[in-house]
């Protein structure tokens, strides 16, 4: 076997110590070679070209084995030139190398960089969707009742875990996902004990925890302040009751009485249908009267669930008690009333009364608002009527003054009381302008839930004062980093963006529009048909009604094929005007297919044939020379007990006489003749002038001379 030849064959000009280098790499591991030539570096020192070559070893052993040139000087021992390189070779590390400071990074900064280089695709559905096709949704109905239907299995799996746990012991994530896991929903602590109220607590079982309460005073046992805080924010945040298992948790927001904005066409929770109301006497109040001792915590807890539930007098009641026991009250109370004014005056002067006695007894009890407070007196501003728009402008420099920032919300609310506010013959948009001036460029973060509704305010606004270039702002904000976050649920999602679309259509270019088509559908907006007919306006505004038959595809993947006014909207642009021949025969193409949304049998209710919609089909098909397909058409019209207009026949006769069919156009006339048309006669003496036979003409002069004596 041959040996291999040493990679430090030419690594100095000494032939002696070449040749002992060369047995060592080959014989020795690289250890012992080093400990060799320290031996020779010892008994060579006094020759003269020992600190070229040592250090020629030094540099051959660092590039080709990696050994650190410290080590091996170190290991050598230190000749004159030896140090003056060591020297230089740590100025030159200490200049270059410099030692970072320690960064800590987030759990999920790796998954954001890589989603900041990928864009949003938009053809694709929205991502929670991806994982079943079959389920993508077309409307935002089917939208809304996929993600319920998925967040119910989501939840019904989730009941199921926590019912079982002892199915569910194998831990299989790695690393350990704790949200996979059971949770702990049952009591384990059984015995009468303040630990074991804390647990009821903590799991929100409200009636085993006033249970559990009663019998620790039954029994004479002490519960300590702050256990007794915990069960009173418990009971009245659920309003005595058990909270729905499984269901969404209430969050305890600090304006706990403030209802959502009640929209007719608005999907509602069955939690939102049947919200619980505050009872007289219940067990928060029966818990409150038995503590020995009644603090700022205990008042506060009562006052916000009052708030909340509906208890809006109740609420003022127990103020009063407060201030009477000389128990100064926290911000949340005083938010809390604040949002219920409203509700307990009638008049606009009486309920401004009662915002500025409230605010006076916050100067004087020394609280400090914060930007809930703010935002309670603005909202109920709006109903306040004319004392709105002028105290608005107050409440907002008296947060500049306290160095308190908007929010989202009190913009809303801002917005919303100069626009009601506001005369006819007044720009509604010049507040909404300094607003969007102010926020141009900001990430913004949810301060408070009323966030939610500011840009599909601001928007509607836009809309109703067609203002493009102010709602172009409005979406550039949107689409500034993360504030796309604060558009809401998909349903205030849908609204903001129908609403833009709507602007668009009315006061854009269509060809800007039907880009902004395409980038809105359907990743983030599933069009209503209100929308696509905004759409076919503005392509009939544009003279593009070229396009007709790809929005017909369109209108067909959204499922929006079973409105008759949309369907019988795109028939009507079809057949108003005469277009070129390949425009006609892609109309006929589209017009075929629309004839299959009638009477077919897809699964679903079909659509009943009117008069217009038979009729421009049938015209449709006659325009691209479809004659044969246009006469099954006019045999609907017998069938479905509808009646052709006399201008549809005599343009189907006129492509009878193109085409050279007689046959053709004396069954028209005996068609004519079965539906006692007063054209029978005008029809017949037409058709007279065809090559026919002698049993044709016959036919055709006595039609003729029936419809003569019919008019």
């Amino acid at each position: 076997m041959s040996r291999p030849s040493s990679p430090y064959r030419n690594c100095t000009t000494d032939p002696s110590l070449s040749l002992t280098v060369r047995s060592y790499c080959t014989t020795r591991p690289s250890r012992c070679f080093i400990t060799h030539l320290q031996e020779r570096e010892g008994k060579a020192r006094s020759a003269g070209g020992e600190d070229r070559a040592s250090s020629d070893l030094i540099s051959n052993l660092q590039s080709d084995k990696g050994v650190d040139k410290r080590q091996l000087i170190k290991s050598f021992g230190w000749t004159p030139s030896l140090r003056q390189q060591a020297a230089e070779t740590n100025t030159e590390s200490t200049d270059s190398f410099v030692i970072p400071r320690k960064k800590t990074w987030s759990k999920e900064a790796v998954l954001e960089t890589l989603a900041s280089t990928v864009g949003r695709d938009p053809t694709a559905h929205p991502y929670l969707f991806q994982d079943d096709p079959y389920l993508s949704p077309r409307t935002s109905n089917e939208f809304r009742m996929y993600s319920l239907s998925q967040e119910s299995g989501r939840s019904a799996a989730k009941y199921f875990v926590n019912s079982n746990p002892k199915f569910f012991t194998k831990d299989f994530a790695e690393p350990h996902i704790p949200c996979l896991m059971p949770e702990t929903v049952s009591v384990l602590l059984e015995e009468m004990s303040e630990e074991a109220l804390k647990e009821r607590i903590s799991l929100r079982k409200v009636t085993a925890a006033v249970d559990m309460y009663d019998q620790l005073m039954q029994a004479g046992t002490a519960v300590s302040m702050e256990t007794a805080h915990e069960l009173l924010d418990l009971i009245c945040l659920y309003c005595d009751k058990d909270p729905v298992q499984g269901g969404p948790q209430a969050e305890d927001t600090e304006e706990p009485g403030e209802e959502l904005r009640k929209r007719k066409t608005r999907f509602r929770r069955a939690s939102d249908v049947l919200r619980a109301t505050w009872r007289e006497n219940n067990n928060a109040e029966r818990i409150f009267n038995l503590l020995p001792e009644r603090d700022t915590h205990c008042y506060s807890a009562l006052i916000r669930g009052m708030v909340k539930h509906g208890a809006y007098a109740k609420a003022f009641s127990m103020y009063t008690d407060m201030l009477n026991n000389r128990v100064t009250a926290d911000v949340h109370v005083f938010n809390a009333l604040l949002s219920a004014a409203p509700e307990v005056r009638d008049k606009y002067k009486e309920r401004w009364d009662l915002i500025t006695e409230l605010l006076n007894h916050m100067k004087e009890q020394k609280v400090q608002p914060n930007l809930l407070t703010f935002n309670s007196v603005l909202k109920a501003l709006r109903r306040c009527g004319f004392l709105a728009k002028t105290q608005a402008l107050c409440t907002l420099n008296e947060m500049k003054a306290v160095e308190i920032a908007p929010s989202l919300a009190s913009y809303d609310h801002v917005l919303a009381v100069f626009f009601r506010a506001a005369t006819a013959g007044e720009s509604n948009t010049d507040v909404l302008r300094e607003v969007m001036s102010e926020l141009a460029g900001s990430s913004l973060t949810c301060q408070d839930p009323d966030d939610v509704l500011f840009f599909s305010s601001a928007m509607r606004l836009c809309m109703d004062n067609k203002d493009l270039e102010l709602g172009y702002k409005v979406q550039s904000l949107v689409e500034h980093g993360e504030n796309w976050r604060l558009l809401g649920d998909s349903y205030q999602q849908t609204v903001f963006y129908g609403r833009f679309f709507n602007l668009l259509c009315m006061m854009e270019h269509i060809d800007v529009v039907l880009e902004w088509y395409r980038r809105l559908v359907p990743s983030l907006y599933y069009p209503n048909h209100h929308g696509l007919r905004d759409l076919l306006q503005a392509l009939d505004t544009d003279g593009r009604l070229d396009l007709l038959p790809t929005i017909w595809k369109d209108i067909r993947s959204l499922g929006h094929d079973n409105k008759s006014d949309l369907v019988e909207e795109v028939l009507t642009l079809m057949a108003r005007d005469t277009h070129s021949p390949e425009v006609q025969e892609a109309f006929a193409v589209c017009a075929l297919d629309v004839k299959s949304v009638f009477g077919g049998d897809r699964g679903r209710q079909s659509l009943e044939w009117s008069n217009a919609s038979l009729s421009h089909i049938t015209s449709l098909l006659l325009r691209a020379n479809k004659t044969q397909e246009a006469w099954e058409m006019l045999q609907l019209f017998k069938s479905e007990n509808r009646v052709p207009n006399e201008g549809l026949l005599e343009d189907f006769l006129s492509a009878c006489r193109s085409h050279g069919s007689p046959t053709r156009a004396v069954e028209l006339v005996q068609l004519s003749a079965a539906f006692c048309l007063s054209a029978t006669g005008r029809l017949a003496k037409q058709a007279l002038e065809f090559d026919l036979t002698e049993e044709q003409r016959a036919v055709l002069s006595e039609l003729e001379a029936t419809g003569e004596v019919s008019d």
